[in-house]
């Protein structure tokens, strides 16, 4: 089983700290979600994993080993993003057989079908691609190289919503017949939410949560009932957020309850990764939380 870590890295462009002092691990065959908001350093991230940039501090390893000037473990992922790398000039069938040389080999039965059911046509120069489609093709090499691990940055730039919904299909039954590592970093996590098997929030440059979806769900609260009721039920607990509704209060919880006997008044529901990534990203009224 490979394994991709991230140790201790840091980065910083001119003043500004991009990425201080992340560690993270990538366990073999999961799908992880990384979330965070722009310039939170993402797509720093991304690229010094596949050695494109390099951190200031800190390295990352598969399997023990550095990825650096080693090809043998650089061969092992695969970054798509919005940089565009390959020549305008050349025909898509061109960059795929480059793609494979680079690789060692290439799914052509798969991607063949994938550019039928996206309607693109491999003999066209990429440069002539709009965004949509430019990014239709950068996914169908990332899911056709024979790579452990494959990141994505930003996928379905550009993609209207019945290309997202098929391409999600397609991951999934990818992912399905030959499991590897996906990290999808995006902002549309509503869309992904139900793909990922672990979350990974980065904020300002610092790692926020890295958990399984699951475990993380489990610990969002929404608390809601008359505002006193619900305030005295929360206190000294983890409250992230709150709204108001006329005279109902709802108070979003991030962690344990502590077994505290529950107000015929209030009810509990959970809420979703999508609130959950807003009020941890975001400053509220009192302290900011970060759970790990």
């Amino acid at each position: 089983m490979s394994v991709l870590e991230v140790s201790h890295v840091s980065k910083s462009f001119g003043s500004k700290n991009v990425l201080q002092d992340v560690s993270l691990t990538f366990d073999e065959n999961k799908i992880y979600g990384l979330l965070g908001r722009n310039g939170a350093g993402k797509s720093t991230l991304l690229n010094i994993m596949t050695n494109r940039i390099f951190a200031d501090t800190g390295e990352v390893k598969i399997d023990s080993e550095r990825i650096n000037d080693n090809d043998a473990k650089l061969g092992l992922i695969f970054l798509m993003s919005e940089v565009n790398l390959y020549p305008n000039g050349n025909t898509l069938n061109q960059i795929v057989a480059d793609t494979e040389l680079i690789y060692g080999s290439f799914n052509h039965q798969l991607a063949e079908r994938l550019a039928k059911e996206f309607d693109l046509d491999l003999t066209s120069k990429f440069g002539k691609l709009s965004t949509g489609y430019n990014s239709i093709f950068k996914l169908i090499l990332a899911l056709c190289v024979p790579v452990k691990f494959v990141l994505l940055d930003e996928p379905v730039l550009g993609l209207d919503a019945n290309h997202r919904e098929m391409f999600y299909s397609e991951l999934i039954q990818t992912y399905t017949d030959n499991p590897r590592t996906f990290i999808i970093s995006t902002h549309l996590i509503e869309e992904v939410a139900n793909l990922i098997s672990d979350v990974i929030v980065l904020d300002e440059g610092r790692i926020m949560l890295d958990q399984p979806v699951e475990d993380v769900l489990a610990k969002t609260h929404s608390v809601v009932g008359p505002q006193k009721d619900v305030d005295a039920y929360t206190k000294g607990l983890n409250v992230i957020g709150h709204d108001n509704m006329g005279t109902i209060r709802v108070n979003y919880v991030y962690g344990d309850l502590d077994d505290r006997r529950l107000p015929d008044t209030v009810q509990l529901s959970n809420f979703d990764l999508q609130k959950l990534f807003i009020f941890l990203t975001n400053q509220f009224e009192g302290s900011r939380h970060y759970e790990n």
